[in-house]
């Protein structure tokens, strides 16, 4: 036993010295030399690797499909994918609950109306438990969201619109625990976000411009005609769109500001009194809300260009101009190639994806193509860090396949343990998508205690909450004809040596999910 422990010490301490060991396999280029531009074809050898790439972590069910199809076949399925259809104990999950099943208008009228009541209590005790009531209430949308979030991760079919709609909440990041988003972050996700996240940047930004949890996120709805607040205005510039180096000005920051004025939220079931000349002006669809009583109808000059002040049109002037910038196109793509490539992207192949960003009126679907097809991609397989939502996401795929899980909240757990949980970051730069993030000897010892937990089928992802729990046996089998057929051959002799020396099968599940290799995509 004193072996086994001095094994796994081993392989802790590999981690911690940043082990940069990787699949051996899947970063082979053939003949070609390094930094070719160009598309690549991915061989046999790199298709795990490539499949762990685009989706949310190989597995058996994604890695035979890419087979049958081969590599260019399956990717265009999930560049071009159809409607999801989920397993039905998943499907059935998401169904039953509250976000899925009640208007987002509708939902937060109902806590409003709760948290009203609340104040209205004169009994401080039992004013203070309907407060809590209502602080529980919306902790349990913001967790219903995350949940559906983590079961289309781990069982849609369409893997590169999971990630794709990750990547976007990320670069359009909102905090849950602001205001009442956390009751809006989930409609967030499912119609600003996933509609969008593989088709055009320009439909894909208005989505958000409009939407009330981006709106009441970055304070919009205090931005007024002579009582500017240009805090959206700056980070719809500086990281939605053009970068930190876009080549816009302060000026254009107050500028777009004025532009923004009156986009905002109405959360009651009343409209504003609008002057009588400008109520033709007025828009309201869902809890999105144009007041043309708080907007500058002064005429401004923004990005070098005037624009003529007539209202909500010259929001959508604004947000074209922004898209069709080359620094747009520049900043967008690299960020892509960041999360998908590596930490410091090759430049020319930033080059290709922003040409054809610009080339394509920013359709995402042919930059990712571009990218995903590129030889600098094939030579950058295996070597990228997983960030915690991948290695989350990534070791319950590879365990458990399509058998799906009863319960989220062990993910969730860790998720929090590693500081990465789902709309929780409270900057609006979003969490860090490079190794330097993640790399610490603290998240790697958490990590070795998660894959220990998925490993030894102890984690309670098949155990049911609520006053009569059940559970379903769900002993993990990794050593299975996938791992013999495909991921065996890409360890590193480190690790081999390591899993030979297990004594029992938890132990050899805890060192396959803790390796050096299962720690890059």
């Amino acid at each position: 036993m004193q072996t086994n422990t001095n094994t796994m010490r081993t392989l802790i301490i590999t981690l911690f010295a940043g082990a940069t060991t990787l699949l051996a396999g899947c970063a082979a280029t053939g003949d070609r030399a390094p930094g070719t531009a160009g598309a690549a074809s991915i061989t046999a050898a790199q298709l795990p690797a490539a499949v762990n790439r685009v989706s949310w972590g190989v597995n058996q069910g994604t890695w035979q499909q890419a087979q049958a199809l081969g590599y260019d076949a399956w990717l265009e399925q999930q560049l071009r994918p159809s409607p999801a259809l989920l397993p039905a104990a998943a499907q059935a999950q998401i169904d039953s609950l509250t976000i899925a099943s009640k208007p987002l208008p509708q939902l937060v009228a109902d806590l409003e109306q709760q948290r009203k009541d609340a104040d209205k209590i004169a009994d401080d005790d039992e004013k203070k438990a309907a407060q809590k009531a209502y602080q529980q209430a919306m902790n349990n949308l913001a967790r219903e969201a995350a949940t559906r979030s983590l079961l289309r991760d781990l069982y849609s079919p369409n893997q590169l619109q999971e990630q794709m709609t990750w990547f976007w909440m990320n670069h359009f990041n909102v905090h849950a625990g602001k205001n009442n988003l956390r009751a809006l972050v989930g409609d967030y996700e499912e119609t600003a976000i996933r509609p969008y996240a593989l088709g055009k940047f320009r439909d894909l930004l208005g989505a958000t411009v409009r939407h009330p949890a981006m709106i009441r996120y970055l304070d919009n709805e205090q931005n007024a005609a002579n009582r500017i607040n240009e805090n959206y205005a700056r980070e719809l510039m500086e990281l939605h769109t053009l970068g930190v180096d876009g080549g816009y000005s302060q000026r254009d920051v107050q500028e777009l500001a004025r532009i923004l004025t009156g986009v905002g939220v109405n959360l009651g079931d009343t409209a504003p009194k609008v002057k009588k000349e400008l109520q033709s002006q007025y828009v309201r669809s869902g809890l999105f809300e144009f007041n043309p009583n708080r907007h500058d109808y002064g005429n401004k000059q923004f990005l070098g260009q005037p624009v003529k002040g007539r209202g909500l049109a010259e929001v959508d002037e604004a947000l074209d101009r922004l898209c069709r910038s080359p620094a747009a196109a520049r900043f967008i793509s690299r960020k892509l190639a960041v999360y998908f490539v590596a930490d410091e992207p090759p430049p020319a192949l930033v080059a290709r994806m922003a040409a054809v960003f610009q080339s394509s009126d920013g359709d995402i679907a042919a930059v990712m193509r571009t990218m995903l097809t590129s030889t600098e991609f094939a030579e950058s397989l295996g070597k990228k860090f997983k960030d915690p939502v991948h290695y989350v996401v990534a070791a319950v795929r590879l365990t458990y396949d399509d058998k799906v899980v009863l319960n989220t909240a062990p993910m969730l757990g860790w998720l929090n343990r590693m500081a990465q949980p789902l709309y929780g970051r409270q900057t609006p730069d979003g969490y860090a998508l490079t190794q330097p993030g993640w790399a610490s000897p603290g998240q790697m010892t958490t990590r070795f205690e998660i894959a220990k937990a998925i490993g030894s089928g102890n984690a309670g992802l098949f155990k049911t909450e609520g006053p009569q729990p059940q559970e379903r046996a769900a002993f993990p089998q990794l050593a299975s004809a996938f791992y013999y057929q495909s991921l065996q051959q890409t360890l590193a002799p480190n690790t081999r040596r390591a899993l030979e020396q297990a004594t029992s099968p938890q132990e050899w599940n805890t060192l396959l999910l803790s390796s050096p290799e299962l720690m890059h995509r």
